[in-house]
């Protein structure tokens, strides 16, 4: 058999077949591979002899590989960097594949691929539940922008999960255990439960994506757990918080409008853009544009952390509003009297 490889020729048959090598390429030497350069923009093979290559990729980085015959298919096998492997040890490592190959009939890559996954399933097995879930926080805490949010996390965890099943490895988690640490409260605290069955799932969901654990999802609402458990608003009614009902607007508009003070103009002017409470008491003068008639938010005070304009009527800019935010023009006398001068 014939391999061309590049810039350089071998004679002879790859390893794995039954009749001998006769390799008339000259061996590399530590000055050859030191010196060794490729083509640029392509992949340049250096034979040593026995199937080992030295690899110069099309960026100039050098490897080592070793190319042998299993199953009537050439494989390439990754021996390591030049920067890791000198040419001895690449020597060495190319003998013992191919003793593995010759002796045992065993195909190097899928030995190690085997080796790989038991070494994922040990690190599985040393990977708990609570190592899973402080992991997932420290990599979502960022995005959740509410505090008290970001406080229950641990808290609910630590309160209800950690108790049943922390301890244990994440791969070990099935529905006896979720259902350990729900149900005892899913009738008592459907919401708590709920959101705590939530943040189980989503630990179980990471751990799977990082690879310590397989199989399914056993915290899984959806054609899971809903044959276990039964539905949250068939254990309590869902209430409601208390709202005003539209037609009664106008006259408490008008009753608002008539109270002093700024918590009164505040809240006047949510009603009016329907924002939340957050942008309204953190808004600022220099977000708003009388003329242009808008107010434009900030990402930092959206839920979405998008910015957002709310277009202005002629009840949020008023020129007869008895009283001015502090601040503005006489003829900007304006209805966010919540908004602070910047």
């Amino acid at each position: 058999m014939t391999c061309a490889c590049d810039r350089v020729i071998v004679y002879g048959t790859f390893i794995g077949t039954d009749k001998p090598w006769h390799d008339k390429t000259e061996r590399l030497s530590p000055g050859k591979v030191a010196k060794a350069t490729g083509s640029a923009g392509k992949t340049t093979l250096l034979a040593d002899g026995k199937g080992l290559y030295l690899r110069i990729g099309p960026t100039g980085a050098k490897s080592w590989v070793l190319r042998y015959m299993a199953g009537r298919k050439s494989h390439d096998m990754g021996l390591g960097s030049l920067r890791l492997v000198g040419l001895r040890e690449a020597r060495e490592r190319a003998l013992e594949q191919r003793r593995l190959l010759r002796l045992e009939g065993v195909d190097p890559i899928a030995r190690r691929r085997a080796e790989r996954q038991a070494g994922m399933i040990a690190a599985a097995s040393a990977m708990t539940f609570r190592d899973c879930a402080e992991a997932y926080i420290a990599a979502h805490k960022a995005s959740w922008k509410n505090p008290k949010h970001a406080a229950q996390w641990p808290s609910t965890l630590q309160t209800y999960v950690y108790t049943v099943f922390g301890d244990l490895p994440v791969q070990a988690v099935d529905v006896g255990l979720v259902t350990k640490a729900i149900e005892p409260m899913w009738a008592t605290k459907p919401e708590t439960a709920s959101r705590v069955r939530g943040r189980i799932e989503s630990v179980l969901d990471w751990a799977t994506v990082r690879g310590y654990r397989e199989g399914e999802n056993p915290a899984r609402w959806r054609g899971h757990l809903e044959k276990l458990l039964p539905a949250r608003r068939k254990v309590a009614a869902v209430e409601h918080h208390a709202a005003l009902a539209y037609p009664e607007l106008p006259a408490f508009i008008h009753d608002l409008r008539l109270r002093e003070g700024l918590a009164a103009r505040a809240l006047e002017f949510a009603i009016l853009t329907a924002a939340r409470t957050g942008e309204v008491l953190g808004a600022r003068w220099s977000e708003v544009d009388l003329d242009g008639r808008l107010w434009t938010v900030p990402a930092g005070l959206m839920k979405a952390g998008r910015e957002h304009r709310v277009p202005l009527s002629d009840a949020r800019v008023d020129p007869h509003w008895s009283s001015a935010w502090p601040g503005a023009s006489c003829r900007c006398r304006v209805v966010v009297a919540s908004v602070k001068k910047s």
